[in-house]
């Protein structure tokens, strides 16, 4: 499972950093390092994250920053570490939306039993994804790859299907442009091969392309899905 996990940690300590990274690879977790809540919430918009360590007082974004920017982005499981041990902080830190609220008296070992932990409840509580997402007028197949338009099959490349069910499988869930790359193209290439696919998938599953239904711009941010999945 970890070597397969991102974990970012995030604090303006290098030495709490690199210690860090240390115990999270050496459990086999890929780890991304950020040293101030604008770097963080950059390195999140560019790839997918598994999970975030954050510190509570940085340079210019405070962690409770961060995390108010990262819930409004999706459920990324957050887990302060922080020298603040005062309840009212513990209180405010969860009550943003944060899975979790460490001392940095912790051991490392400690820390990481943590993110753990996190991260199996949030597997956990993941629903499961049917075999076919039905939207009315749309209907994927994720085990034929296969979709359709008002009961007719729709011709789709293989990555305009991945595209279609990365968004379809999230409803409401925004995805950056930055994102989407990562996680279909990978780290290098033009971004701007995104744009052309949604225009692409637009064409081939909405009723009318240039007002989208189900592919729907969120501007300056990137893309969600809508649609009410029919059980």
């Amino acid at each position: 499972m970890e070597s397969q996990t991102t974990v970012l940690v995030v604090d303006d300590e290098d030495a709490i950093v690199e210690l860090m990274r240390d115990f999270l690879e050496a459990e086999g977790f890929t780890v991304l390092t950020a040293g101030d809540g604008a770097m963080a919430l950059a390195l999140a918009a560019a790839r997918p994250v598994d999970c975030v360590l954050l510190d509570v007082m940085m340079p210019g974004l405070s962690g409770f920053d961060v995390v108010r920017r990262l819930r409004g982005q999706g459920d990324v499981p957050v887990l302060f570490l922080s020298a603040r041990h005062e309840d009212s902080d513990k209180i405010r830190g969860l009550g943003l939306g944060a899975d979790d609220y460490i001392v940095k008296s912790a051991t490392p070992g400690e820390v990481v039993a943590r993110i753990k932990a996190v991260l199996r409840r949030s597997r956990r509580d993941e629903p499961q994804t049917p075999a076919v997402l039905d939207f009315g007028r749309l209907v994927i197949d994720l085990r034929a790859h296969e979709a359709r338009v008002a009961g007719e099959p729709i011709a789709l490349t293989a990555r305009e299907f991945d595209l279609l069910q990365v968004l379809a499988e999230r409803p409401r869930q925004v995805f950056t442009r930055e994102q989407l790359f990562a996680r279909l193209w990978g780290e290098f290439g033009d971004r701007h091969t995104v744009t052309v696919h949604v225009g692409r998938l637009r064409e081939k599953i909405e009723h009318d392309p240039s007002r989208p239904e189900h592919i729907v711009t969120v501007w300056g941010v990137g893309y969600r899905f809508e649609g009410e999945r029919r059980p």
